[in-house]
């Protein structure tokens, strides 16, 4: 189905309109969003993409609709594990609570801008050369055997060559401004660190649309619903840090999960480079009978993968125990942190928070509690909480 140029201009405006709702209503005014806000606007940004989607079956037929629900959720789940990555490096930079937000909205626009970029680049790629699919279809499967080897969260840190660069070139203050990229400091305009942590995200959110782009063109090369997914999933993805921050760690499986979603993208694509073959040391230059797996099928095992995952990382009790001491571990640093934030109810919540995670963390099995990776460490830190904390309390 071809999209009229009034369709594409409406879905843009439309996108447009959510992204300056979202900056002068909630992102404007620095301020740490409750859990029933970023829950409400979690459930309606999810909410508007599934009527999208209804609208795509509805008007496009069911090829379409399948092709976009497939992309979706599979940016979706990509999208999430991001989070752990922006999640970690706010924690390198200290960026005070209060202010994360916008930094969420600047990445989710860049990343809008540089993946769709990406799109049409990659449709130019696809029109004129037909091995680009075997190329895509390389870069998923070796994507999804990197994401089986464990990862530090030093392999994800914030000090990458971008940043190392730019705190020699300028001249950068070592403390925040608010959510400002510039202040005065002895009588001459300085950055802050919030422009660095900015660039941080930039760049790791193009490493991230080199591996989504070629996973979702690998479900569907209809450009329309390969924007308005990506889009989409991208939409709404600043509440749901807010929503699932502390629960990130808990879905200990989801790299499994993503692997072999890749994977499966990735062969289907290397099948399809088979079935429309141009390239003339394989097959003598001519198209291989192959099996071609549908868009159906797709989505029923990207929709499978997804549901094992999270409900295989929600009941491991070894699941359970990560979170709960990792948690414990961000929220004693985040707590002795001062520059965390001025928000005396705010801190006030991070340390519930810790003494709620320090009673799940007593009444679980001792073999999985002693399983976490410097738990001694973190066990004083969290003593270093509580003695901070009854300080104040008797002041």
């Amino acid at each position: 189905m071809t999209v009229s140029p009034l369709i594409w201009s409406l879905t843009i405006a439309f996108i447009l309109a959510l992204l300056a709702y979202d900056f002068f209503f909630h992102v404007r005014k620095a301020h740490v969003p409750t859990l029933k806000e970023a829950a409400i606007w979690s459930a309606a940004y999810v909410g508007i993409a599934i009527l999208f989607g209804i609208a795509v079956l509805i008007f496009g037929g069911t090829t379409m609709g399948r092709e976009y629900f497939a992309g979706y959720l599979t940016e979706k789940a990509l999208s999430v594990d991001n989070l752990f990555v922006f999640l970690i490096i706010m924690a390198s930079f200290k960026v005070p609570r209060e202010d994360q937000q916008k930094v969420l909205l600047f990445g989710i626009i860049f990343a809008l801008i540089t993946r769709t970029g990406f799109i049409f680049l990659g449709a130019a790629l696809i029109n004129n050369f037909a091995w680009v699919f075997y190329f895509f279809g390389l870069i998923l499967l070796f994507t999804a055997a990197k994401m089986l080897k464990p990862e530090s969260e030093e392999s994800h840190s914030a000090d990458n060559f971008m940043i190392r660069i730019a705190r020699k070139v300028f001249h950068t203050t070592d403390y925040y401004d608010g959510d400002k990229l510039f202040t005065v400091e002895n009588g001459k305009k300085v950055m802050t660190p919030m422009l660095l942590v900015m660039v941080a995200i930039g760049g790791t959110d193009i490493l991230f649309a080199l591996d989504s782009i070629p996973a979702i063109y690998g479900l569907t090369q209809n450009v329309f619903i390969v924007f308005t997914a990506t889009a989409f999933s991208l939409l709404g993805l600043r509440q749901l840090y807010f929503l699932i921050d502390g629960m990130l760690d808990r879905l200990i499986y989801l790299s499994y999960g993503l692997a072999a979603i890749l994977a499966f993208i990735g062969v289907k694509l290397v099948l399809h480079a088979l079935h429309e073959n141009t390239v003339p040391f394989i097959n003598d230059g001519q198209p291989a009978p192959v099996f071609e797996i549908t868009t159906g099928l797709s989505l029923s095992v990207i929709v499978a993968v997804l549901l094992v995952t999270i409900i295989a990382s929600l009941y491991s009790p070894a699941g359970k125990a990560q979170t709960a001491v990792t948690n414990a571990r961000r929220h004693a640093e985040n707590y002795l942190d001062p520059d965390y934030t001025h928000d005396p109810n705010e801190r006030e919540r991070v340390y519930q928070a810790l003494v709620d995670e320090e009673k799940q963390i007593f009444s679980m099995d001792l073999k999985y509690r002693n399983k976490i990776n410097d738990i001694e460490k973190i066990r004083q830190k969290v003593r270093e909480a509580h003695r901070v904390h009854d300080e104040h309390a008797t002041r």
